[in-house]
């Protein structure tokens, strides 16, 4: 059984817009919300090249990711046609106004994951 931990009330999210929640380990999880008032969470990173979806623009049940505007959808976490990839979802619940996260993914779930370090690599070269 789930330990379901309060985020936030759902007012606290922008309507087409997002909030992150901190983790103890790993990427941070980005707490959406649309007009219709449908809550999703959804690792705060894109597939594509690691753009922070909480950054993204909100329309019907996907975000367009900042960057490079790949669409994601909110509900699986997977890139739209003709783009590939997904990053991980979340289970949300909303009770009362209130916003929960399953606690146990909070703190276990695609904690290995990392955001892509832009810009140029530096590779040693060998003697």
């Amino acid at each position: 059984m789930s330990e379901w931990k309060a985020i936030c009330r759902i007012d606290d999210i922008p309507v087409l817009g997002a909030r992150r929640v901190a983790r103890p380990a790993g990427l941070e999880v980005a707490v959406f919300r649309n007009a219709e008032n449908q809550v999703f969470a959804l690792l705060d990173r894109c597939p594509h090249k690691g753009g922070p979806l909480s950054q993204g623009i909100v329309f019907g049940t996907s975000v367009a990711c900042p960057l490079h505007n790949w669409s994601i959808g909110l509900d699986d976490g997977c890139a739209k046609a003709p783009d590939e990839g997904c990053t991980p979802r979340f289970a949300v619940k909303v009770v009362d106004g209130v916003v929960h996260l399953d606690g146990e993914e909070l703190a276990s779930h695609a904690t290995d994951l990392e955001r892509p370090i832009a810009g140029p690599v530096s590779r040693k070269v060998a003697a």
